[in-house]
């Protein structure tokens, strides 16, 4: 009996162990029909969303978690948001706004990889020794960085939904959207914040990290 529930709960993890794989698949479909029919693109690119949540979350519960995994997480994130991001600089002007917030946030994420690659650490999320609180509370406390992430990805989606080819101005449309119903702007308001504070945080990690990568030059040389 041992064995079948041992066999069980293998069987479990392996199934949802491959949402890594069947995020990938979900964001070429997602992609494939982003034009012809937006809000199958906005349910797919979510639900992709939503696999990275369970599989990490798997990957924790049963120890399974691997440095395999991790990058290939990391970057099918940066791929899937910079890919959006890419569509809403086509959508919207100016469309230099989206092409540096991709900018960043590939930057940001490579940055802390290889300086956590350098110092010798099995997890770019491991920020022990960061003296920046925000940069520590956003890998540290797992709800305020699923809030943060959320918001950026959902924030983006509504932008992609409601982009509008008679009017392309950011604003125009954020105006727009803060005439929806009371459900819709709160979800935008809450959103707003969330993606503030993941630039904020970025930006931290940037800088955070290449003084890492600066400081390990000297320590190389010696």
């Amino acid at each position: 009996m041992w064995m079948k529930s041992g066999n069980l709960l293998d069987s479990t993890f392996k199934n949802c162990y491959h949402a890594g794989y069947l995020r990938i698949i979900v964001n070429f479909i997602a992609f494939a029909v982003c034009y012809s029919n937006r809000t199958l693109f906005a349910i797919l690119y979510f639900f992709s969303f939503v696999l990275d949540g369970i599989d990490g979350w798997f990957a924790r519960k049963f120890n399974q978690a691997s440095t395999f995994g991790a990058v290939l997480d990391m970057v099918t994130d940066r791929v899937s948001t910079a890919c959006l991001l890419a569509l809403l600089s086509q959508s919207y002007r100016p469309g230099l706004v989206f092409l540096m917030l991709l900018g960043l946030d590939i930057t940001s994420h490579w940055f802390q990889m290889y300086s956590s690659f350098l110092s010798g650490k099995t997890s770019h999320k491991d920020v022990q020794h960061t003296s920046n609180w925000l940069l520590k509370l956003y890998y540290e406390y797992r709800p305020f960085m699923a809030f943060c992430c959320v918001s950026c990805e959902v924030l983006y989606i509504i932008l992609f939904l409601f982009a509008d080819e008679k009017s392309t101005s950011l604003l125009s449309v954020c105006r727009v959207v803060m005439k929806q119903s009371p459900l819709i702007v709160l979800v935008f308001i809450s959103t707003l914040v969330g993606w503030a504070l993941k630039q904020v945080t970025n930006i931290i990690q940037m800088k955070t990290a290449a003084d890492t990568c600066v400081e390990i030059d000297p320590k190389r040389s010696k």
